[in-house]
């Protein structure tokens, strides 16, 4: 990963902006703004170190007032102006502008640690399966450990196993001969072999009928596939990273998924978690979506402490599509120059069970007859804060075991204890 520079003048304005980078996986160090760059070193600067500053280098201004972010332009470098309100959300920018393009958007500690393991798998050859929930980042930890790894200069080539017809999957992966088939009026490469020498995606593993199952099995174990038509295979070398929004175990015991193959496709596994239980990640990727979103020549639009904060505390079922949708429609539906809490359209729904149905019944009651709330955001916290105290007091403080009867991980309720004394 490239050099992260902290100028000393920067560090000693935003003490915390080192050891956050640091954090979240970045190469940070503080550095003397007026030395001479490392080669692919990027350096954040003070905004008063202008003059030893080139169009690489991000400078940052740490005031109160109102934030600011102009990117680079003319042959200026991109500028940041932000104060301790928006220290959060301008941490996680900064961390967007300097992160390479390939690495995903991490703002988790957590999180970090899963890309080092990435970054660690990709310098081998081993097949890869990647499992998560749809729209937490698949195809995007595919992307990354293809780009650093020996054969990132190769193609990258990926498959959605869901969105082809059946009968063409096979053709569409293995290749086919002129006249093999109805319509095949000249031959096929196919996609193993347009990704020779590099990496193939193949996404919703799951998906696949189980006769093409078999045959990918061969291609696996062989590195070499037959074309439709043909009578003499072809040999293949290409890394594999299979994905999967389903439990590839599960299927297998529902007799759905082959179970060699998927021994074979589960050399080094990599869980992805829901987005709602990465909530640091939330930052990150809102920095990174309201980068992409935001019109060429516009002014940037933060997002207020309030909104980040109702982006944080919702569930995310959806994962990062749900999220970006919701920052879209901030973007064109905001009355202010920021996006502000009331901007976000979230489809607020408590999400997380609770083991005793009449618990539910009794909160939902107990809402309806306090005083009238107007938000369903304040009655969905009013329901969780309600379930949270109940599940404490029932395992005597216990959080771990608290956590169980919530449905949820002991970390995830930890946040929503830290929320809950926030909001009291």
């Amino acid at each position: 990963m490239r050099m992260i520079g902290l100028s000393e003048r920067a560090a000693e304005a935003n003490p915390t902006l080192a050891s956050w980078l640091q954090g979240v996986g970045f190469d940070a160090a503080i550095v003397a703004g007026g030395e001479p760059r490392e080669r692919d070193e990027i350096r954040i600067l003070d905004a008063g170190e202008i003059a030893v500053a080139t169009h690489r280098d991000l400078m940052v201004e740490f005031t109160p007032g109102s934030p600011e972010y102009h990117p680079a332009a003319n042959g200026m470098p991109a500028r940041l102006r932000f104060g301790f309100e928006d220290m959060a959300f301008g941490h996680a920018l900064i961390a967007e502008l300097v992160r390479p393009a390939s690495r995903p958007a991490c703002g988790e500690p957590e999180s970090a640690k899963f890309l080092a393991l990435a970054t660690k798998v990709a310098r081998s050859d081993a097949t890869v399966l990647v499992l998560g929930e749809t729209g937490t980042g698949k195809e995007g930890v595919a992307r990354y450990i293809h780009a650093v790894s020996p054969r990132a200069t190769k193609p990258f080539v990926a498959v959605n196993c869901a969105a082809l017809p059946e009968t063409m999957l096979e053709a569409m992966l293995f290749g086919h001969q002129k006249g093999s088939f109805t319509g095949a009026g000249a031959s096929g490469e196919g996609l193993f072999r347009a990704a020779d020498g590099g990496t193939l995606l193949l996404d919703e593993v799951a998906e696949l009928p189980l006769a093409l199952q078999a045959k990918l099995l061969r291609a696996l174990q062989e590195r070499e596939v037959l074309p439709v038509g043909a009578t003499k295979s072809v040999s293949v070398d290409v890394r594999i990273i299979a994905a999967a929004n389903r439990d590839l175990a599960a299927e297998v015991a529902a007799g759905r998924f082959r179970a060699d193959l998927y021994w074979r496709l589960n050399v080094m596994p990599l869980n992805l978690k829901p987005l709602g239980e990465r909530r640091l990640d939330i930052r990150a990727i809102s920095a990174a979506l309201l980068v992409r979103h935001v019109p060429a020549g516009d002014a940037f639009a933060w997002p207020t402490a309030a909104a980040l904060d109702r982006l944080m505390a919702h569930s995310w079922p959806g994962n990062v599509r749900e999220l970006e949708n919701v920052l879209q429609r901030a973007l064109l539906l905001r009355e202010g120059d920021r996006i502000e809490a009331d901007d976000l359209s979230i489809e607020v729904a408590v999400t997380e069970p609770v083991c005793a149905p009449s618990l539910h019944s009794l909160v939902v009651q107990e809402a309806i007859a306090e005083r009238p709330i107007r938000r369903l955001a304040d009655i969905a916290r009013s329901l969780q804060a309600k379930a949270i105290e109940d599940a404490l007091a029932a395992t005597g403080g216990h959080r771990v075991r608290a956590a169980e009867r919530l449905g949820i991980s002991e970390r995830t309720l930890r946040y929503r204890l830290a929320d809950m004394r926030v909001a009291a």
